[in-house]
């Protein structure tokens, strides 16, 4: 089956719009449904002079460099790098029409582009990110995971100050975010028996309780509970040596506890190929790794990649499932 993507270029004033056109120069192996504002996709295709058609499902056949288009009008053109909190409610309505489409089984996937989370709460709408948004729309719990070609590194807690890290890592919890993860490398990723490399809290994994004691108290309780239940886990482990090319050869993935504890080391290995994904979603969603760009907006000089690479995993994780 050849995939049928939602693809959502986030922030009008951003670089999303551009990533969409240059996507648009491309052949996939997916069809693409742009869920966004059709005057600003046609902007960002005069500022970079590259040619762009949009069409409705069922009018004209798809031709080069076009795009079948949901149109969610925004109500203000915004500038290129200057975001409009007035946009805020048509840039929510994008992603939760795309997400609507994919849990009603006429999209087989989701691709998100950067928003701007300021924007959209000065706009008068709470928000905290995609990610959160999708999981309230669908009623489900999410994990969520940043993956290159060579790594894919979870996330047990995500944008929480530092202080708040350690209350938030409780069994519970915890077992939670590994049966996601290890549900996920299985039912998406096709993994057969996935292995899980999970990172300690602490520096050096506690070092037996002298550095601090959610190892000994909450982390390797519940992943001896876990492995009695047959999941493959390994640690904890200390965290500046998990992810030694030799140590990572032998993991599917790795369960960070906090957000700096294990996103600077994928993105310095491989930025510009990174892509955020959404596990426990009934539908594959992937998102770029890298936000609005303000300052490139209408420039040209967005580097694509992690949108390409975003289409690209996207479409293997639908292509999976509709063969599973």
């Amino acid at each position: 089956m050849r995939p049928l993507l939602a693809l959502v270029p986030g922030e009008p004033a951003g670089i999303g719009p551009e990533l969409v056109v240059q996507a648009a120069q491309r052949d996939w192996d997916a069809d693409l449904v742009v869920f966004g504002d059709a005057d600003t996709l046609l902007r960002a295709a005069a500022a970079m002079s590259l040619p762009l058609a949009l069409h409705r499902s069922g009018e004209a056949p798809r031709v080069p460099h076009s795009l079948e288009i949901v149109d969610v009008p925004h109500p203000v053109l915004a500038a290129f790098g200057r975001p409009e909190p007035v946009n805020a409610a048509s840039v929510v309505t994008a992603l939760t029409s795309a997400a609507q489409a994919c849990l009603e089984g006429r999209l087989h996937g989701l691709v998100t582009g950067p928003v701007h989370k300021a924007a959209i709460n000065e706009g008068g709408i709470h928000y905290t990110g995609t990610t959160g948004l999708l999981a309230a729309h669908a009623g489900t719990e999410v994990v969520m995971m940043l993956a290159t070609p060579a790594m894919r590194v979870a996330l047990q807690t995500v944008h929480l100050p530092l202080r708040e890290v350690a209350d938030r890592i409780t069994p519970d919890a915890l077992a939670r975010t590994l049966r996601i993860v290890e549900a996920a490398l299985r039912n998406q990723f096709g993994i057969a028996a996935p292995t899980i490399a999970v990172l300690g809290l602490n520096p050096h994994a506690g070092e037996d309780g002298h550095l601090g004691r959610e190892e000994l108290d909450i982390i390797i309780p519940t992943l001896e509970r876990l492995r009695l239940d047959g999941l493959q886990l390994v640690g904890p482990l200390p965290a500046d040596t998990a992810f030694l090319p030799d140590k990572l050869r032998a993991f599917d993935a790795v369960l960070a506890m906090y957000h700096d504890q294990g996103l600077p080391v994928l993105k310095h290995a491989d930025f510009a190929h990174a892509v955020n994904l959404t596990l426990g979603l009934p539908y594959p969603r992937v998102a770029v790794d890298h936000g609005t760009a303000l300052d490139l907006a209408g420039t040209g000089k967005a580097d694509p990649s992690s949108l390409f690479a975003a289409i690209r995993c996207c479409t293997q994780l639908a292509s999976r499932r509709a063969g599973a």
